[in-house]
């Protein structure tokens, strides 16, 4: 299981959508939208767990692609930071 960073996303995308857009190219496990803890409101980014064979070339092919009228950001999730 590989998990890609999914940014410059439209504010009002769902987890459901991402999940279906990105399950297109490959196997998508889970998709999650990150929020504002304050305001509950999307941050613009997210996280998508894919699997590993699928991972390289879906970052590839999906990187600025256009999703919602703006070109996505996808790579390989970094490792969180404490």
């Amino acid at each position: 299981m590989t998990t890609l960073y999914v940014g410059n996303l439209p504010w009002n995308t769902t987890a459901d959508e991402l999940g279906e857009f990105f399950g297109s190219y490959g196997r998508v496990e889970s998709s999650r939208i990150i929020t504002d803890r304050e305001t509950g409101r999307s941050r613009g980014f997210g996280f998508i767990e894919v699997g590993e064979e699928d991972a390289a070339r879906m970052a590839a092919e999906l990187n600025g692609k256009d999703f919602g009228g703006r070109p996505l950001t996808v790579n390989e999730a970094k490792p969180k930071q404490v």
